[in-house]
């Protein structure tokens, strides 16, 4: 009895798994949350190209710092996420890990099935909903690939 518990708290590969998946995770919705906070404009012209990122930042003052703000906030918003997943990487109840791993497998699908649904209708975003997608796919795949991993190790 004492040896599970044990087992429970000690590292194990999927222990480490998850942690570097959410550390990665992590560092990448901080670097895009930052980006998109502070430079949003220059984001835009290296993703989007000049003439629709201009589009993109609004043609009225009014426009335009509404986009700011929004654009803010919602950097504001991953970064928290990614705050969010730096804490959640020193969880060791595998549990909780692979509930976690399952939410955040849903919600990557969803998004992509998003950018596949509305995305794609937005004229200028149009050319870039494919490459956006692929990546939320990936991202997924992390989590099936840990879920595949623990699993494995659970009944092995």
């Amino acid at each position: 009895m004492s040896t599970t518990t044990s087992s429970s708290s000690s590292s194990s590969p999927s222990s480490s798994a998850f942690m570097m998946i959410c550390l990665l995770h992590s560092v990448i919705a901080l670097s895009s949350g930052a980006l998109m906070m502070f430079h949003m404009k220059e984001i835009y012209t290296f993703t989007h190209g000049i003439e629709t990122a201009t589009k993109l930042l609004g043609s009225t003052p009014h426009d335009q710092l509404l986009i700011r703000t929004s654009d803010s906030f919602s950097g504001l918003l991953l970064f928290a996420i990614g705050f969010l997943l730096f804490m959640v990487s020193f969880v060791k109840d595998k549990e909780f890990q692979s509930f976690f791993a399952k939410g955040c497998t849903v919600l990557h699908v969803f998004v992509a099935i998003w950018r596949c649904w509305f995305e794609r209708r937005v004229e200028d975003l149009a050319w870039d909903w494919l490459r956006q997608t692929v990546g939320d796919i990936l991202l997924a795949l992390s989590w099936v690939f840990f879920l595949v991993y623990s699993w494995r190790e659970k009944y092995d």
